[in-house]
């Protein structure tokens, strides 16, 4: 008996650690809850209830499969039925056949990166949308990537190309329409790339010729277009799709144990090489639909693989010998529509086997059926000898029609240049000021046709517009009687960008009204396309700009006296007054703060990636973010430095220049390090940036030292897990090497995550 429940013990015990080897990681279950919800909780993940669930033990499906190894995720299969159905993709999200429009793909590849043990990832049919990023190569252990049927678009990411892992790498029935990347040469561990059913252009890429290993190659139903270089050297290639594509070269060299080769509908015009010949493995050849000419080859015929033969809608001629050998093992052959004369030899007949065989729209003998006259198939020898006979004369032609044409174009362009040089003094220098103004404001590098441009908008833009006024123009009167002709009593303060006032319009409506200082820098019409472009910067989480006043001092139509600006009045006071213990009843806690930083950080990545070219330098301080009645965080005094000659240097001039090197860090991720690290301890911070880099920043890195420097109110909201990882965001951003802090699209990400983590806690304590 006691043997018997030693062993039961026993049994128990190694069970317990063979589901223990499977436990995932709390932080490996965050970002498949994470993924859940990128993916808008699609029905095949309803399976995947909270953290505890077990994720490793569900059951399988062929819509949903997770592999796992040492309590970390190593493959991810999601099968969705959001087929890519539409034939024109623009870009942005449609409703019930995409994800939403709030679904970010650069936040999506950022959260699937943490799981740094994936091999195996296939996402289809999801409805994901936009382009591809960069940063997919941080997967750089997968070996299997798969994520066809979906919306992505713009280009191949280059990165891919340091994958080095990759083994399969599938892209299918998406919208990609730039060129391929001319890198895929890395991937030296690739066997399957298959890109057909997008919309890619440009040549054939030449670097696919060193890929060694390559074993399947399909870029079908795209639009690549030039020639196709030998593939001899692809040793290890046993399929090959290029059909329906633009290429119009040679028929390219093939390796010779190449199985199956697909042509069709291209533009290839060459004769069938002598080399094809030697493809003793070949068992399915198509290049229909080409113009490839000269006799056909009759080796092809009796190769002995081969089973599928198609060589229909060709310019091919000639006669086929009556002594031909069919293969064994050849069951269809389509040979019709091209320019074949002669007889029909035995093996094609189809009265001597079972194999299919079309030979319509020839010029063969009157046996065979459904045939054009010889005359009609010797029509191609006498336009070929006619066009040969009229080249040099038709080149003669071309080039006097062409010498004209330049001609006639010279003179109309130098008498352009002489009218607008008489008549339009005025409007050739204000854009050659345009042109200058931008050139020496190194804090804004727009170009006058990006200014002149109002489609470069991204459509994020139309989320933070919804409920809002248009932006207007003011005159000088309107402002007078709002602020009581700027009354003491209205004054707010004063900035390096000019003096902030509170007013209220004749409709009720509360406003801010920043007067810039005077600048000579633009004339009115400059200043009027820089506004405008401010204007249309509009996100939830950005004060918005309700509308400008420009006031010529009644000089002229050209000088400047003064700008004013009129914002949204934004009534709960800035975000530093809210950190400080001597403000009861308005000090944020922990999730408050998480929630106003994860605000601005969506503000600061619509700034850099919603318009082009992106606003940079943006003043990110405490005292530039403002609260509203809900406590949404809105973040002021964005973009200035464009209409503006203060650029935000000033408080690097405060400083030593040497310490830390101020001035060529103050960028805005370095900002918002600073940000993080006054949500974390205090206004203290601000005061002196330097002294506290030195001294206690890397003391942040240990509990003792969190007690010590971190807010109370913080260490006493916050779990360890959430205040960890912003510690650790908080050090990258302001890292003293600029390369090595991280983007915003991680920022926000682990903002969020760190936000996930509370919430969970804050939630399991109110019952």
């Amino acid at each position: 008996m006691g043997h018997y429940n030693l062993f039961l013990v026993f049994c128990l015990t190694w069970s317990l650690l063979i589901l223990g080897s499977h436990q995932l990681q709390s932080s490996q279950t965050q970002v498949l809850l994470q993924l859940k919800k990128h993916l808008e909780y699609p029905k095949q993940l309803e399976i995947w209830y909270d953290h505890g669930t077990d994720f490793c033990y569900t059951s399988s499906s062929t819509e949903v499969n997770i592999t796992c190894e040492n309590n970390f995720i190593t493959g991810l299969k999601i099968k969705g039925d959001k087929q890519a159905k539409v034939s024109n993709f623009d870009g942005f999200a449609v409703a019930s056949v995409t994800l939403s429009e709030n679904f970010s793909m650069d936040s999506f590849i950022t959260t699937l990166a943490r799981l740094t043990s994936l091999r195996v990832l296939s996402l289809l049919s999801l409805g994901i949308w936009g382009p591809l990023p960069d940063k997919i190569h941080r997967l750089s252990s997968l070996e299997y990537l798969d994520l066809s049927s979906n919306f992505l678009y713009g280009s191949v990411p280059s990165k891919i190309s340091t994958m080095v892992n990759l083994q399969t790498l599938i892209l299918d029935g998406n919208f990609f329409n730039d060129t391929i990347p001319n890198s895929f040469d890395s991937l030296y561990n690739l066997t399957f790339l298959s890109l057909r059913n997008n919309k890619l252009k440009g040549p054939f890429p030449s670097s696919i010729q060193r890929i060694a290993s390559l074993s399947d190659l399909d870029l079908s139903n795209n639009e690549i277009s030039g020639s196709v270089l030998d593939l001899s050297s692809l040793s290890s290639l046993n399929m090959l799709n290029l059909s329906e594509n633009k290429l119009d070269s040679e028929l390219p060299a093939l390796p010779r144990g190449l199985v199956m080769a697909f042509f069709s509908r291209n533009s290839f015009s060459s004769e069938i090489p002598e080399q094809y010949s030697q493809l003793s493995r070949l068992q399915h050849l198509d290049m229909s639909f080409n113009t490839v000419r000269g006799i056909p080859l009759a080796a092809l015929f009796s190769l002995p693989n081969i089973s599928y033969l198609n060589l229909a809608s060709n310019m091919l001629n000639g006669s086929l010998p009556n002594s031909l050998n069919c293969g064994a093992k050849l069951g269809f052959v389509d040979i019709s529509n091209n320019r074949i004369t002669g007889e029909l030899p035995a093996c094609l007949s189809n009265e001597s086997d079972k194999r299919v065989v079309k030979f319509g729209g020839n010029c063969l003998s009157s046996n065979a059926k459904n045939q054009h006259a010889k005359s009609y198939c010797l029509e191609i020898h006498v336009e070929k000898k006619e066009r040969k006979q009229s080249g040099g004369k038709n080149v003669g032609i071309l080039v006097g029609i062409i010498v004209g044409v330049l001609a006639i174009m010279v003179l109309l362009a130098s008498g352009f240049l002489i009218v607008c040089r008489r008549y339009c003094p005025r409007g050739v220098s204000e854009q050659r000021l345009l042109h200058k103004a931008v050139q020496d404001n190194s804090a804004a590098t727009f170009s006058a046709e990006i200014l002149t441009s109002a489609r470069f908008i991204s459509n994020a833009a139309n989320l933070g517009s919804e409920g809002l006024p248009a932006c207007r123009s003011f005159t000088l009167e309107e402002l007078k009687a709002a602020t009581k002709n700027f009354d003491d009593s209205t004054f707010m303060g004063e900035g390096s960008y000019g003096k902030l006032y509170r007013g209220r319009l004749e409709n009720g409506t509360q406003v801010a009204i920043r007067c810039l200082p005077s600048s000579k820098k633009y004339s009115i019409r400059n200043l009027k396309l820089r506004l405008d472009l401010l204007a249309k910067l509009r996100h939830p989480h950005l004060v918005c700009l309700l509308g400008h006043c420009i006031d010529g001092g009644g000089q002229d139509h050209y000088t400047v006296n003064k700008v004013f600006l009129i914002y949204e009045f934004v009534p709960d006071g800035n975000f530093r007054t809210h950190l400080s213990e001597n403000t009861p009843g308005k000090v944020l806690n922990w999730s408050e703060r998480l929630a106003v930083l994860t605000g601005v950080a969506k503000a600061v990545h619509f700034l850099h990636t919603g318009v082009i070219p992106g606003f940079f330098n943006n003043r990110l301080k405490t005292n530039n973010i403002l609260l509203d009645e809900h406590r949404i965080a809105k973040l002021s005094d964005y973009g200035l430095s464009i209409v503006s000659e203060e650029i935000s240097n000033i408080e690097g001039k405060q400083e030593d220049s040497k310490s830390w090197q101020m001035t060529k860090l103050e960028d805005d991720v370095f900002s918002f390090g600073f940000l993080l690290l006054e949500s974390l301890v205090g206004s203290s911070v601000s005061a002196n940036r330097r002294q506290f880099l030195r001294e206690e920043l890397e003391s942040l890195n240990s509990q003792e030292g969190c007690r010590k420097i971190v807010n109370p109110v913080v260490m006493a909201t916050s779990t360890q897990e959430s205040l960890s990882i912003v510690i650790s965001i908080t050090i990258k951003c302001i890292c003293s090497e600029s390369w090595s802090r991280p983007s915003f699209e991680d920022i926000l990400w682990n903002l969020q995550y760190a936000a996930q983590v509370q919430a969970t806690v804050d939630n399991e304590h109110k019952y």
